[in-house]
């Protein structure tokens, strides 16, 4: 998700130092890649909400209850704080993959699968993010958190010199990052405008996405999307990998692309490999998705 930020930041850096260079010394930029990333504040939240509500996650009840109390982007109040105490679905199931299995191995890290969703506000002022059950498939990231805890991997890789007094986590809560902004939406709009290609995508996105990421769902993509009222060049429309629908797809004037890849949770690659290997190849050959089965 932090893609949403750092891509469009390097992107601007070098759009803005190409001009003060000379032509031999600039780098030869013509378009970026977003998957399933933060990308302003207020609709990335409303977006998570209305995503488990039309999922049927929670209930209208809830759902109502927390619209009610909230005003997303504003600072958040004791009122909207105490509205998401219903706001339990994701204490049993993946909130990146809201229908992969969680994993049920007798790892340590998987005993308890309701955890606190530590990297849930590392982009968000609003640590209620931070603080919600859910329940994050836990055999991937234990493999790597054994791994990078092993002395002669540290060793190896120059890491942990000072000795930390906690252990390597696939998303600490130690350290808190509070210098993002809350929209990189300008970013992207003068990057536009600078002639650059963008392609969001998301597992049902802002770029691209999958269609099953309840953390950074298409809705918070397609709330984003509105904000920043782009005109539509070529309408919405599914686009195919060996015959299958692959997804959806719309295309906006000014560079901006955004697809959506059926079925894939939140790392488009691991859920969907081959529809991936497709949208980035024809991402670099400038191609238009395929639009057939055949």
């Amino acid at each position: 998700m932090l893609l949403g930020h750092y891509v469009p930041q390097l992107a601007e850096v070098i759009h803005d130092r190409n001009k003060k260079v000379t032509r031999d010394s600039r780098i030869n930029l013509k378009g970026i890649m977003i998957g399933n990333p933060v990308i302003n504040e207020a609709t990335d939240a409303a977006g998570i909400v209305d995503y488990a509500w039309s999922h049927a996650l929670i209930s209208d009840e809830v759902h109502k209850l927390i619209h009610d109390s909230c005003r997303f982007g504003d600072k958040l109040t004791a009122q909207c704080n105490k509205s998401f105490t219903g706001f339990t679905a994701y204490a049993a199931i993946n909130i990146y993959s809201i229908y992969t299995p969680v994993c049920l191995s007798s790892s340590p890290s998987s005993k308890n699968h309701t955890r606190v969703m530590s990297d849930h506000n590392l982009l968000t002022s609003q640590d209620i993010w931070g603080r919600l059950p859910y329940a994050y498939d836990p055999c991937t990231p234990h493999y790597a958190e054994k791994y990078f805890n092993r002395k002669d991997v540290q060793v190896a890789l120059h890491a942990n010199v000072t000795n930390i007094p906690y252990p390597y986590t696939a998303c600490s809560s130690v350290i808190k990052w509070t210098e993002a902004p809350t929209t990189v939406i300008p970013i992207i709009q003068k990057l536009l405008k600078g002639g650059l290609r963008i392609w969001l995508y998301r597992t049902g996105s802002f770029g691209y996405s999958g269609d099953t990421d309840g953390r950074l769902p298409v809705t918070s993509t397609r709330y984003s999307l509105r904000k920043m009222r782009l005109k539509v060049e070529s309408p919405w429309r599914s686009w195919f990998h060996k015959s299958e629908v692959a997804g959806w797809v719309e295309t906006y004037a000014g560079g901006l692309t955004f697809v959506t890849v059926r079925g894939a949770g939140h790392q488009v690659p691991l859920f969907a490999p081959a529809q991936s290997l497709t949208l980035f190849s024809h991402f670099l050959a400038s191609l238009p998705l395929p639009s057939s089965r055949f």
